[in-house]
């Protein structure tokens, strides 16, 4: 079996589902239910942001500061995306909360989803069933958004998310 230190694009969902639960943290168990993924990748995905300092596999926490500035500094060059052909899905980056609400635009990115709500560009999600797991839990989705907008985001656009991601990181709102 291989195993591998480096982080991966399921990962980084990881973190932010743990992110999004840390209040009420989740078993390995219900994260593969909630996330689509195997049980296996879920133990995986935990131990490589161990090894990476971003999460405690011990005390069942996430390290707030780490994180804070891998997701807002690292992710982009990490995962870079570049949207992609109009398709409908399910809204991300500026075109989902909590940016949706400050940000008018009329270019809209979406993941693409069969039972998606509008068309827009294409963003490649982190692996192939984010879309459906981001339904079930509107803070991983507002999360995810908040990613999304740091790939692919102009300069504004980064900059609310930057602050947005501050306050639900760093300060817990």
């Amino acid at each position: 079996m291989q195993t591998t230190k480096e982080l991966t694009a399921i990962d980084v969902a990881m973190l932010l589902k743990l992110l999004a639960n840390q209040d009420n943290p989740l078993k390995q168990t219900e994260l593969s239910e909630q996330l689509y993924i195997a049980q296996s990748e879920v133990s995986r995905s935990i131990s490589r942001l161990d090894y990476a300092q971003l999460y405690s596999k011990y005390n069942k926490s996430v390290n707030r500061l780490n994180t804070f500035e891998f997701l807002v500094y690292g992710v982009k060059y990490a995962f870079p995306v570049q949207p992609g052909s109009i398709v409908r899905g399910i809204p991300t980056a500026h075109s989902a909360p909590p940016l949706s609400d400050l940000i008018i635009s009329q270019e809209n990115y979406v993941w693409a989803y069969a039972k998606g709500t509008i068309r827009g560009q294409h963003i490649e999600p982190f692996y192939k069933n984010l879309p459906k797991a981001s339904l079930v839990d509107s803070k991983f989705y507002g999360l995810l958004a908040l990613i999304d907008t740091l790939r692919v985001g102009k300069q504004r656009e980064i900059a609310i998310a930057k602050e947005k991601l501050e306050q639900n990181i760093i300060h817990g709102k």
